[in-house]
């Protein structure tokens, strides 16, 4: 057979890939492990009793915006990555711009609050439960995108990891806000960050071994 009439008859084979068959993919791994850690959260927490009139207040606001920002920064990040031909890391230097905010508006709230409140607030009363919750609460989410990548070809595994453990942080760490009643902007800028810190740690050691194809 002619090398021709081989390839011939092995893209006849072939069905054409859409175009957006990679944020198909990644939406239902996102959209999948999203909702088994929205089920846990109410599940095994339970929603916060103020959960409507939690969401008309700026400070619960303010924790929202800045997980989901974090989420929205990595998924944007995870989309690159999945590509063969991704190069870098895909922009999740632009985690530092909603990191580097909170922390300003945390330093605001400390200027404005005696000292002797300080250390209350930055602990408030679940400091010893909340990263360890988060990073666990990311996990299906985590699990979603690896399913993700089973079809794609992401060939910068470590960066492909550490942004998917990310994604799976940020948007684990805005449901468990849905539970949490802490909003301060210190509490959240440690407790949450460490937290979502987990999961990318994780995707950053571990992203070689479990993407490989």
């Amino acid at each position: 057979m002619r090398t021709e009439d081989l390839i011939q008859s092995l893209s006849a084979q072939t069905r054409p890939v859409p175009q957006s068959a990679v944020e198909q993919r990644l939406a239902i791994g996102l959209v999948a492990g999203g909702a088994v850690t929205l089920a846990l959260v109410v599940a095994n927490l339970g929603l916060r009793p103020d959960l409507p009139g939690a969401l008309m207040n700026a400070r619960f606001l303010m924790k929202a915006a800045y997980t989901v920002a974090l989420g929205v920064v990595a998924i944007l990040a995870v989309h690159h990555v999945a590509r063969p031909d991704a190069a870098g890391s895909g922009g999740l230097w632009r985690t530092a711009v909603p990191l580097a905010l909170l922390a300003a508006l945390a330093g605001v709230e400390l200027a404005a609050t005696p000292s002797e409140h300080w250390v209350p607030m930055w602990l408030g009363s679940s400091w010893r439960q909340c990263s360890m919750r988060v990073g666990v609460l990311s996990l299906p989410i985590f699990a979603g995108l690896l399913w993700s990548f089973r079809q794609l070809a992401p060939t910068n595994l470590r960066a492909a990891g550490a942004a998917a453990g990310l994604a799976a942080g940020a948007f684990g760490a805005a449901l468990y806000g849905l539970h949490c009643p802490e909003v301060s902007a210190s509490f959240v800028v440690t407790w949450y960050t460490l937290g979502i810190a987990i999961p990318t740690a994780i995707g950053a050691l571990f992203g070689p071994q479990l993407l490989r194809w």
